[in-house]
């Protein structure tokens, strides 16, 4: 880390990024974007890409500009012209590589969840702080202007007391029972690559943001459900037992005293990403929908009461009114679901110039690994369960 460019202005980050699907793409057009429209210290350098594939990851690299390919992402980790690690990995795999990034003084960048569990989330945690790396987990929903601006309305005190949230993410697209288990393209099917179902792959964007928005959770109870027990598995080419869970909704105790409602399902038919939030406080409340963005649903208790009603704020205007809107085009015009990365690599590398760390780390990231280890032991206990600290 620390080189400079040609015109030495501003430092090089050099990224190695593990895995190079969906979340590949999303981060790969993050770091292509991010000083076209942020003035930072730091720009990223699209160093190395690694997957098992050759030939994909060289595609890859060719699509999105990488300057070299790997097939081990140990070989990657011993290369010293890599300053950052980029984990876009199945969910079994970010332990291993994270640990090992660590030991080898990587910067780590990890997709979410954090870990298979709460457990090895812990030792990840450890290692990048026994490390002292910069470290962050892509939780990128807190990005969200509209989502943004909700924080800042919170912490202004403009909603009072907080007594509800509510979230839920629905999407419909393993009804079939003719979707077959595992492999490169449908591992988050797979208990042993995936380590939950909707819990860890949905449900975790809704408490991450519920406990920036909310703070932390003191109890959960949850029931989940599988409805399809078996499939077939596309490595083994054999019909076994599903281990994920397919729907999961439980209630919680916030440690402010509000109470929350939680849902996630992945046979909502006529869903395909709905995320949604809706908090209520004494004096206001606020809402959020995935499918608009850039809208802010705002209820104020205190307006004159003939004209008092919900109103819809476009999140778009420049000035530091709206969070991050004066980088990009003129008020009126929204951004979408991609910019999210863009903001959280621009708060990344404004945060390591200044030496400060940017949430979510690894850290913050395990307290939603804490409530989805809860989540999942009241599932099966059928009880209250404490989310540990």
């Amino acid at each position: 880390m620390g080189r400079r460019n040609l015109k030495g202005i501003m430092k090089e980050l050099r990224i190695g990024l593990i895995g190079c699907g969906f979340m590949g793409r999303a981060h790969s057009n993050a770091y292509r974007k991010v000083n076209q429209f942020f003035d930072l210290k730091y720009r990223p350098v699209l160093a190395a890409v690694c997957a098992r594939n050759h030939d994909h990851a060289a595609a890859f690299a060719a699509r999105w500009g990488y300057e070299s390919v790997e097939t081990d992402w140990k070989q990657l980790l011993r290369r010293p012209d890599i300053d950052a690690v980029d984990i876009c990995t199945p969910n079994q795999s970010h332990a291993p590589i994270a640990i090992a990034a660590a030991r080898a003084g990587k910067i780590i960048l990890c997709e979410k969840p954090l870990a298979m569990n709460a457990a090895q989330g812990r030792t990840m945690v450890q290692a990048v702080e026994r490390a002292r790396v910069p470290n962050m987990v892509w939780y990128n929903y807190r990005r969200v202007p509209a989502v943004t601006l909700a924080k800042r309305l919170i912490e202004e005190g403009r909603l009072g007391k907080i007594f509800h949230y509510r979230a839920k993410f629905l999407q419909d697209w393993t009804i079939s029972p003719d979707l077959p288990q595992g492999g490169a393209g449908l591992w988050r099917l797979d208990v042993k690559a995936a380590g939950s179902g909707v819990t860890g792959d949905l449900l975790a964007h809704c408490i991450d943001t519920a406990l920036w928005l909310n703070g932390s959770m003191d109890s959960v109870t949850a029931m989940t459900e599988t409805f399809i027990k078996r499939r077939k598995h596309t490595l083994s080419g054999k019909v076994e037992k599903v281990g994920i869970d397919d729907a999961c909704a439980f209630l919680a105790r916030f440690r402010n005293g509000s109470l929350a409602t939680f849902e996630s399902t992945r046979y909502a038919r006529g869903h395909k990403a709905l995320y949604t939030f809706e908090i209520n406080g004494e004096k206001a409340s606020i809402a959020w929908d995935l499918h608009d963005l850039h809208r802010l649903a705002y209820f104020d208790h205190g307006d004159e009461g003939r004209l008092r009603g919900w109103r819809s704020i476009h999140v778009t205007d420049h000035g530091g009114e709206h969070p991050y809107m004066d980088k990009w085009w003129v008020p009126g015009l929204q951004i979408g679901y991609e910019h999210s990365f863009v903001h959280q690599v621009a708060d990344f590398l404004a945060g390591l110039a200044d030496g400060k760390p940017v949430s979510p780390t690894f850290r913050d990231a395990l307290a939603t690994q804490n409530v989805c280890d809860a989540v999942l032991k009241s599932a099966r206990t059928h009880r209250w369960e404490k989310v540990a600290r």
